[in-house]
């Protein structure tokens, strides 16, 4: 929580699939106990309890802005080939229908197109990572899709409408990963190592800058930093960020979270 009791944004990594929970693990053993951990600490390391969660993950992409405005949503296991075991996973949070209201209310007095949601349930991109965040599953959730063609500007002013949400107790939360080549990731691609470390060095200069205009210019221009197309052949789970950023404004950024995750670089990120 900031002074003024403003909500911070977060952009956080939420794991490779069910990783976190896997009793065999995915990749080397300990491979996800930092990020694991950094999970676990968020809640903590806020101040207070939000009132809800709106988290944009990059495991959802519409047409436009869609909002799920279930009360009870169910669990979406859009992962595959894991074992059994993890297609049990349970997380019980409820939805916002009145978040999910103002949501779209706040969207389209900005401009942007907004439809709703009434059967999906959470991707892993939510329920994953929020079953470290909030074990308890106490806190209301209401998910945001990303708009398809994943354009930089676009989920800018997302955030920048969404804005308000932070005095009303909403945590905004973009769900993604800060190095998403899995290509590289799994087969050891030379020169990937050094490619997710430009980028990760290129993206908390950028985000860590007091100047807002100059932020939100590179950001536009991501996929011509160090290591962008590299880190991101597609930019789904890096977009999410965006969103976090426009709703920050004014707050720069701060890097909370920094590990290497099979010899690559991958970091989570507070404004406010």
């Amino acid at each position: 929580m900031t002074a003024n009791g403003r909500m911070p944004t977060l952009y956080i990594p939420h794991g490779g699939g069910p990783s976190f929970f896997m009793e065999e693990g995915l990749g080397p053993k300990g491979a996800w106990d930092a990020q694991a951990n950094y999970l676990r600490g968020l809640a903590a390391s806020l101040g207070r309890r939000p009132k809800a969660v709106l988290a944009i993950s990059a495991h959802w992409e519409e047409r436009r802005a869609t909002v799920n405005v279930q009360a009870k949503p169910s669990l979406l296991f859009d992962y595959y080939g894991f074992p059994d075991y993890t297609y049990r996973l349970t997380y019980p949070a409820s939805g916002d229908p009145a978040l999910a209201h103002r949501v779209r209310e706040l969207l389209t007095a900005a401009g942007i197109d907004t439809g709703e949601e009434t059967e999906r349930g959470f991707d892993h991109g939510v329920f994953i990572p929020f079953m470290l965040i909030y074990p308890e599953a106490d806190i209301p959730i209401v998910e945001l899709s990303l708009v398809q063609g994943l354009d930089a500007a676009t989920h800018l002013k997302i955030g920048q409408a969404l804005a308000p949400l932070r005095d009303e107790g909403v945590l905004i939360v973009g769900s993604g990963m800060s190095y998403h080549n899995l290509r590289a990731m799994m087969s050891g691609e030379p020169g990937a190592d050094a490619a997710s470390e430009k980028f990760d060095a290129w993206l908390a200069e950028t985000l860590e800058s007091p100047d807002l205009k100059a932020r939100e210019s590179r950001l536009l221009d991501w996929a011509a930093a160090p290591g962008g197309r590299a880190s991101h052949p597609r930019p789904e789970h890096l977009i999410p960020l965006h969103v976090a950023v426009g709703a920050a404004g004014a707050d720069r950024g701060k890097r909370t979270y920094s590990d290497r995750l099979m010899g690559k670089m991958q970091s989570g990120f507070r404004f406010g």
